[in-house]
């Protein structure tokens, strides 16, 4: 009897989760987002937001919901949202809910944590006239910091986010650290910057997901110190209780039935709690189910690119019927042209040389025809220069000839995408050449090369970063004004559109108004919608600027030069500091999230080569350029080498995307520019440079064919001043890595993270290693070595 009323129960309990399996969400057959909407940072006094950057027709916006603390008011004239404060505690992360046409759309709102602080300068009972404070907090701009006298002691006050920032005084001129604060960084330059210290969240109490289990359409998180709200997202929709359990620890989530006719879609997850926000999760969905085969990955998967930068003129040579060295004394070798061209680019796609390294996307140095004399001077030793290396553009939407035709460089294109490769362009939007016409034509289109005081506009990075000229023959073009920046994204546009490049590079991206990246990123939602265009820039700066152009409505990243810098310094010097990588490692983490699309470069075409440092045959405090031109670099100790594979360990591992400067995957040594220019060797490499090559290789198909190394959470365990462990873990896979940056061998022991703590593992580059009770593992690493363990 009981069992015959049980049956009903169990059969509607049936029922019921035959129907959950079903579960779609209402959403538009055209969405008016494209892609992922990145997470809004809202200030403590309110915003204004610019909601193009989210929707392509902002203009259909209906309404949206006002949030604790928040209300919004929304221009539909203008398509900005402007934000304001009601006094009440705003959370630290919320849903914005928008409607448009009848549908919702989710935007991930979270709260700014900026804080006012204190900088001061006591003089000690010495006079001075002027006091500043230049640093990462105010973009090393001297105007914005300028102190006050205060009772003896020169003050300011500036809002920043909690992290590390490097700064230094500047009195009555002369730049100082700070003579009170004894914490210092090396600057690189032979000197040492102070380091400003804000306390933030505590790690150790923030909620922690982890990803756990995958079948089918079911995903299970874990989540560790319980969190006050979770957010689940399925593209930009918000996922509620039908498609989410929070079951204790666990997370449970049902992918939406409308994933099914999509081949990629993704799960976005973050938490927070009253310590703070947790990691952030993204889970590739492949037609409706959670990918968890790297054979899924497509060409179109921004996140599993690696890049390879080679200059155009310095790395093969393919058709020497268009060699044109610029005929002028006055230029030194050094700085003319060697050959290199898109022909010999295509032969060695052709040939095999990027299938066989396992790079998936090649970043082409900038194709423009460039002037054909001499230009600028360098004065020790005296020369000029040609336009070699494509940075001086004499027009925008013609291929140079010494590089070759533009059918050349359209079969390279094909060539490459038939090898399933992806093709960035290089493009500078900032200058162009004085001779080329535009400057004619529209000299209204260029900002001054004269300050109101009369000084000369040039070379002034941070107090005239929107404005300055690179050099007297380069004019800055005035992107801030809707007549340049129409035609000038247009020229770019034009690279996609008619050559079927995958994205762009973009130089000097600081130097830009936000007006230029807005512009071009809505062409290319507008004009090719259906295309994935990958767009990354060049900033060197705080993450607070660098993440300025990083969102859905600019660049998809920028090139992460604070975390090179403390990579290249903890690894390369003898008193290197694995402490200060973890710290801006993490700290990167924090602005750009756990799965960011920035570059992590091995060097590039500005930076002295990495494998002359670590060697000692370039000092870390003498010029590089001055000292590439007079001395022959070469890579020193060769203990380089194990540097080198070092450095690579560790970009193919964090999160972002791994790029490859030419040479740098068999260690050609260099000055700085353009001793770090020399041509490509192919051949004759010697067994230290064969072995460089061999860990590339190995790097590359471990990141390519493992997905905790592309979509995997990102977990510290260990860190010393000479070692540093971390996991990335993805749906029951894990991947362990650890350092050794020590001259002696080490053991380091970590303990795995639940849930993962009894998973069997291998070496991947040979070290030994001991597992433990309770989940410990102690892995032995020779001197300056890593691994990398996996199950």
């Amino acid at each position: 009897m009981k069992l015959i009323l049980l049956l009903p129960i169990l059969l509607l309990i049936m029922l019921m989760a035959c129907n959950n399996e079903n579960l779609t969400i209402k959403i538009p057959e055209k969405s008016n987002i494209s892609g992922l909407a990145s997470v809004i940072t809202i200030g403590v006094k309110g915003d204004v937001i610019d909601m193009a950057d989210y929707f392509n027709e902002p203009k259909l916006i209906d309404s949206i919901s006002d949030v604790p603390g928040l209300k919004f008011n929304y221009d539909a004239k203008t398509g900005m949202l402007n934000t304001t404060t009601t006094g009440k505690t705003i959370p630290r992360l919320f849903e914005i809910k928008v409607w448009s046409k009848g549908f919702t759309y989710s935007l991930l709102g979270k709260k700014s944590v900026k804080q006012e602080v204190e900088i001061s300068f006591d003089p000690n009972g010495k006079n001075y006239k002027s006091v500043a404070v230049k640093g990462q907090m105010n973009e090393w701009n001297v105007k914005k910091g300028v102190m006050a006298l205060d009772k003896g002691v020169w003050k300011i006050k500036l809002e920043v986010v909690p992290g590390l920032y490097q700064y230094v005084f500047v009195v009555d001129g002369k730049e100082m650290p700070d003579p009170a604060n004894t914490a210092k960084v090396d600057n690189n330059m032979g000197g040492f910057n102070s380091l400003l210290s804000i306390k933030g969240d505590n790690p150790l109490k923030l909620p922690s997901l982890i990803t756990l289990k995958a079948k089918s359409r079911r995903a299970e998180i874990a989540i560790t110190n319980t969190p006050k709200e979770v957010f689940v997202f399925w593209q930009n929709n918000r996922l509620d209780h039908l498609f989410v359990r929070h079951d204790g620890e666990k997370l449970k989530i049902l992918i939406p039935e409308n994933a099914i006719n999509m081949d990629r879609s993704y799960i976005r997850v973050w938490a927070y709690n009253e310590f703070g926000i947790s990691n952030d999760l993204l889970i590739p969905i492949e037609k409706g189910k959670v990918m968890v085969d790297a054979a899924d990955i497509k060409r179109t998967d921004k996140e599993a690119q690696i890049l390879y930068f080679m200059m155009i003129d310095r790395f093969n040579n393919g058709d020497t019927k268009n060699d044109h060295k610029v005929n002028d004394s006055a230029i030194l070798p050094k700085a003319n042209y060697y050959g290199g061209d898109v022909v010999g680019i295509t032969q060695k796609i052709k040939d095999g040389f990027f299938k066989d390294l396992g790079v998936n996307t090649i970043w082409l140095s900038p194709i423009t025809q460039n002037p054909l004399g001499a230009w600028g001077q360098y004065n020790d030793p005296k020369t000029k220069f040609s336009g070699y290396h494509g940075y001086w553009p004499l027009t925008t939407t013609t291929v140079d000839f010494r590089y070759g035709t533009s059918a050349e460089v359209k079969t390279l294109l094909a060539e490459a995408h038939k090898q399933n490769m992806n093709v960035l362009l290089d493009y500078v939007g900032h200058h162009i050449h004085k001779d080329n016409a535009l400057y004619k034509l529209h000299p209204d289109w260029f900002t001054s090369l004269y300050l109101p005081d009369g000084t000369m506009n040039t070379e002034r990075w941070d107090d005239q970063r929107l404005t300055t000229w690179f050099d007297t023959f380069l004019p800055t073009l005035d992107n801030s004004k809707p007549e340049v920046v129409n035609p000038m994204t247009d020229s770019a546009l034009f690279w996609v559109k008619n050559y079927s490049f995958d994205g762009f590079r973009h130089d000097a991206t600081k130097h830009i108004p936000e007006l230029f990246w807005r512009t071009l990123t809505r062409k290319i939602k507008k004009e090719i919608p259906d295309r994935s265009i990958y767009q990354i820039g060049e900033t060197y700066g705080s993450p607070e600027l660098i993440s300025r152009y990083v969102s859905s409505g600019m660049l998809d990243g920028q090139f992460d030069f604070n975390v090179y810098d403390a990579a290249t310094g903890a690894i390369g010097k003898s008193d290197g500091d694995f402490i200060n990588l973890n710290n801006t490692l993490n700290q990167s983490l924090a602005w750009y999230g756990d799965h960011n699309l920035m570059g992590y470069i091995t060097g590039n075409q500005d930076r002295p080569r990495f494998i002359s440092l670590a060697g000692g045959s370039l000092r870390w405090d003498e010029d590089a350029k001055k000292t590439g031109w007079n001395r022959d670099i070469t890579v020193g100790n060769p203990t380089s080498y194990d540097k080198l594979k070092l450095l690579q360990g560790f970009i193919f591992t964090i999160p972002g995307i791994p790029t490859v400067y030419y040479g740098d995957e068999i260690g050609m040594p260099g000055g700085n520019d353009p001793d770090n220019r020399r041509m490509m060797k192919f051949s004759g490499l010697t067994s230290n440079e064969l072995s460089v090559k061999a860990n590339v290789k190995k790097l590359v198909e471990l990141r390519r064919t493992y997905l905790p190394l592309i979509y995997g959470d990102y977990l510290p365990l260990f860190n010393d001043k000479k070692s540093l462990a971390f996991c990335r873990t993805y749906f029951g896979k894990i991947a362990v890595v650890a350092f050794n940056g020590s001259d002696q061998e080490k053991k380091i022991t970590i303990k795995m993270p639940k849930y993962y703590d009894s998973v069997s593992l291998k070496a991947n580059f040979n070290s030994s290693f001991t597992m433990g009770k309770d989940g410990e593992v102690t892995i032995t690493l020779k001197p300056r070595c890593f691994d990398v363990l996996t199950n």
